[in-house]
């Protein structure tokens, strides 16, 4: 990719992490945030709005890190497993042991005595379900072999990046944080072909340009009598 189209990726998804928890900041904690509203508090709102647009960048940028590091995880997968379908049968399988571990660790640290294991297992029903509508769409658009990479990458990438806010158990954090991640992580998979054509056609462009551009021609220099 070139710079360019790094940084259009990077400021894009910026953009996309700022805007996703500012508005859903305000639904998030709508008890909290309604007498500004109810009282037309134009100040207040611009500010908090700001606020939680600060944090949606922060964890875009926490995604992009993470998206990232995938991609020289995967790498390295198909480079140790050196087949394609033995990786997708251990990215699969360590999805199966992330998606547990979410509901299992959470419950026991932090449910309270006769709490159902319910709400533990639709939190990760909801992400497995992200997941799963990403990498549909990551299939369809490219090939039918990234589906188990794309849900690997929203499912057990998403649950990685979002652990600091996990260890509290704030329920306003939970999904003030988890609805930029999700957002971010399926922009990322989905449009990154689409920034890598756009880098090939800009270098095909400067290839062109260079072999259109004029040669220069040596002046020779003339005989001294």
């Amino acid at each position: 990719m070139t710079i360019r189209n790094w940084l259009r990726f990077f400021f894009s998804t910026l953009f996309l992490g700022g805007i996703i928890t500012g508005i859903f900041g305000f639904l998030i904690r709508w008890s909290e945030f309604q007498p500004y509203f109810t009282e037309m508090n134009i100040g207040a709102i611009i500010s908090t709005f700001i606020w939680l647009a600060g944090v949606g960048f922060t964890f875009s940028v926490v995604s992009q890190v993470g998206f990232f590091a995938y991609l020289f995880i995967h790498q390295f997968g198909l480079g140790v497993f050196r087949s394609l379908s033995l990786w997708n049968a251990v990215q699969i399988f360590i999805t199966i042991v992330v998606l547990f571990d979410l509901v299992y660790l959470r419950f026991q640290n932090f449910a309270g005595e006769g709490e159902s294991i319910l709400p533990y297992i639709g939190l990760a029903i909801f992400i497995l379900i992200a997941g799963l509508i990403t990498a549909f769409f990551k299939a369809k658009t490219t090939s039918r072999t990234t589906f188990v990479s794309a849900l690997f990458f929203m499912v057990v990438m998403t649950i990685l990046e979002w652990l600091p806010v996990l260890a509290t158990n704030e329920e306003s954090w939970l999904f003030l944080v988890i609805f930029p991640l999700i957002a971010c992580n399926a922009y990322q998979i989905l449009v990154l072909p689409k920034y890598n054509r756009l880098s090939e056609e800009d270098r095909a462009r400067r290839l062109e340009a260079q072999k259109n551009r004029p040669k220069k021609t040596g002046k020779t220099k003339a005989n001294r009598t």
